[in-house]
């Protein structure tokens, strides 16, 4: 496991350099993108990318509010990516146990940050004292040291703890991968209903009985689903963008004649 957890922990690296410090946060860290890309690391595309979309459907709903996240989706997916790949553990195995090894891991990726707190009060100086460019130097290696201290921890994580989760689900009795099954089920339902939570409105609720009727009833899979609702949506937008524009159009004309 030395080579796995070597080379997850380099690309949670550079995942979270480039997306934190040079692009501004464009999602490179979220479990669709990570699981795929482990899935190449680790020679197996196919199962990272299902893998991927097991676990967005499950941390979508997931946002960091006030500089803290219940659980921390993007190591939660590399340590998934190596137990599903090289423990040859099952993909609802891991999504089961996937939010609890997350809320662990959002605990100590971020123990790192308490370090770097003495020296809070330089920053504030710099930005006093109008050396931008100087700020933005520091808190970029800054970053780069604190990244690299949690690709430290998450290596130790992947190397030593995989195997021992491996071992632990061998070991188990069968009902008790069944009961792992039936929790990936219910978890990828809690996360899709935390999303709808955030979204739903008396206006689009309707679309929600739309969609369980066309998989329910009609028996269309997700991507054919995916299609109608892009149609739909599309098709809503720019009818409303041609509302608002005849809309801007007509006040234009009014205010033209009262000048008049």
């Amino acid at each position: 496991m030395l080579v796995p957890a070597l080379l997850l922990s380099i690309l949670y690296w550079v995942l979270s350099v480039v997306d934190t410090s040079l692009l501004g946060w464009q999602a490179l860290t979220r479990p669709i993108v990570v699981c795929p890309l482990a899935g190449i690391l680790l020679g197996d595309v196919k199962t990272g990318c299902i893998l991927g979309a097991e676990l967005e459907s499950l941390f979508m709903g997931i946002s960091a509010i006030g500089g803290s996240i219940a659980a921390d989706p993007m190591t939660t997916s590399l340590i998934g990516a190596a137990f599903v790949i090289k423990a040859n553990a099952s993909i609802e195995s891991a999504v089961a146990i996937s939010m609890p090894i997350g809320t662990v891991m959002a605990t100590v990726t971020y123990l790192p940050y308490g370090l770097f707190a003495p020296v809070q009060g330089y920053f504030s100086k710099l930005l006093q004292d109008n050396k931008v460019k100087q700020f933005e130097v520091t808190v970029f290696l800054l970053t780069i040291v604190q990244t690299l201290l949690s690709a430290i921890v998450l290596f130790i994580c992947i190397y030593f703890g995989v195997e021992g989760i491996q071992a632990a689900i061998a070991a188990a009795p069968a009902w008790v991968m069944t009961g792992l099954g039936a929790v990936s089920s219910m978890a990828l339902a809690v996360g899709f209903a935390i999303l709808l939570s955030q979204i739903v409105s008396g206006k689009t609720i309707m679309w929600f009985f739309v969609g369980y009727v066309l998989v329910k009833y009609l028996k269309l899979d997700t991507l054919a689903v995916a299609i109608i609702g892009t149609a739909v949506a599309s098709t809503i937008f720019f009818i409303e963008k041609m509302i608002v524009e005849k809309s801007a159009s007509t006040q234009v004309q009014d205010s033209q004649e009262d000048f008049f």
